[in-house]
């Protein structure tokens, strides 16, 4: 029996300013068109704010702001990546704008190299590692990573505070 099977997933491609960002596309539940973004006041700072989607408030972020980049005016390929996280025992659905969506590729498990750890200029701690695909470096996304459960937590108070506020 050979124990050697190459794990292969598909990741969706996205870019933030000149970078290359990849989210398994198990966790990533559709891309929207930028709708109208409700401001939520006292919000953290990389959190744009609320949009309704089929009925529900979900909160959306600021993809550059969060790992660390200049922000940046939306243009007509900007987008919100809707996607599912594990944040503690809880699948939390969320928004996050970003530059443009590219493509689907698939990327094997031992392909992955390790993310940088000194000299970048990104939030580092929520990069799985990195591929190298046609002379371009991707960085691979560990979506659960990205919110520490205190920020999961306000981001859900501010998502059960707004939809009190539409009853």
């Amino acid at each position: 029996m050979n124990n050697n099977i190459e794990r292969v997933q598909s990741y969706l491609t996205f870019r933030l300013g000149d970078e290359t960002f990849a989210a398994n596309v198990k966790q990533v539940l559709e891309i929207l068109e930028i709708p109208r973004i409700t401001k939520v006041p006292h919000s953290p700072d990389a959190m744009r704010g609320v949009i309704n989607l089929r009925g529900n408030v979900m909160p959306v972020i600021n993809a550059r702001l969060k790992f660390g980049l200049p922000d940046a005016p939306d243009t007509v390929t900007s987008c919100i990546i809707v996607m599912e996280l594990q944040i503690e025992d809880q699948q939390v659905a969320l928004g996050a704008v970003v530059d443009a969506v590219q493509e689907v590729i698939e990327i094997s498990d031992e392909s992955l190299q390790p993310a940088p750890s000194i000299g970048s200029k990104y939030k580092s701690e929520f990069i799985r590692g990195m591929a190298k695909i046609n002379d371009q470096f991707i960085m691979i996304l560990d979506l659960d990573l990205i919110f520490s459960t205190d920020e999961a937590t306000i981001l859900q108070e501010i998502v059960e505070d707004v939809e009190s506020e539409q009853e």
